[in-house]
């Protein structure tokens, strides 16, 4: 059955609430929803068809609702971007993590989140990148960076451990993705697993220092991970990226022409669903 028959015709409304960032799932291609309010919207059936989003000029905190006149750390309102553990900056920064300090901003936060297992990998959306992610993250991690491929390459206790790892790595690869690369085509494919293993080797001798620190149990380098493949729903990569920001322009739209990462790509521009958590909208 042509599911096109019984899509909203264009102008009626799809949904309105706070965005946040759209969920994922693995597929050929990556598979899209994203939730306003009370609707759910399968926006890889929205792929090639216009689309408007309209800001209404309301931010909502996504933690306690309050309104708030911006944003900070992706949705929160500055009381709770202050305060709260997952705004802290070892969040960021995970070799930063203090926990074992004690002076963690919410320490039952902190032990469910920070003091689990993680994972470090490789990641190409632009390009090779190290990152790190909790295992049930994993591959939602890499569909929310773009990534094309995506291979673990170590299994820690905890999560500032995995930020120790990263800083080891990143002396050699980048720890950052550049979403305007990302978004201007499919990356090269690239040996992963010689990357892999040429990093172990250039950085045996501080690897083998955190080994000997925390335990082998606590910090399992793992040479035989499968590397995973990801595609994207994109009919046309622009050849500029040109960034609309809902700050700035209260109404995107245009025709919607790909998704990858976090991001809609129309022939209008992009923008970034992620960037702009809380904020309430109407999609129509």
């Amino acid at each position: 059955m042509n599911q096109d028959l019984f899509a909203p015709p264009p102008g009626e409304e799809l949904g309105r609430g706070n965005l946040e960032k759209m969920v994922t799932r693995a597929g050929s291609p990556v598979q899209y929803r994203l939730r306003l309010g009370d609707a759910e919207v399968d926006m890889n059936e929205r792929l090639g068809q216009p689309i408007r989003l309209e800001f209404t000029g309301t931010i909502n905190c996504i933690h306690c609702g309050k309104v708030t006149n911006k944003s900070f750390g992706q949705g929160f309102c500055y009381e709770h971007f202050m305060s709260l553990a997952q705004c802290d900056s070892c969040i960021m920064s995970p070799e930063k993590c203090h926990f074992h300090e004690g002076t963690c901003r919410e320490p039952e936060w902190g032990e469910e989140h920070c003091m689990q297992a993680h994972y470090v990998y490789l990641a190409n959306a632009s390009g090779i990148k190290v990152g790190i992610t909790r295992g049930n993250q994993i591959p939602t991690r890499w569909m929310d960076q773009g990534a094309t491929q995506g291979m673990v390459i170590a299994r820690v206790s905890t999560r500032r451990l995995a930020g120790l790892l990263e800083v080891i790595f990143k002396q050699h690869v980048d720890d950052k993705t550049n979403w305007r690369t990302m978004l201007k085509g499919t990356a090269e494919p690239l040996d992963l697993s010689a990357i892999r293993d040429q990093l172990f080797a250039e950085c045996r001798n501080e690897l083998d220092a955190v080994q000997s620190e925390f335990g082998l149990q606590a910090v399992q380098l793992i040479g035989h991970g499968d590397i995973q493949s990801l595609a994207y729903p994109v009919q046309q990569y622009p050849e500029k990226v040109s960034s609309f920001n809902l700050d700035k322009q209260s109404v995107v739209e245009g025709t919607l022409v790909g998704i990858k990462g976090q991001y809609w790509i129309l022939d209008t521009g992009v923008i970034n669903i992620r960037r702009h958590t809380g904020y309430e909208v109407v999609l129509s």
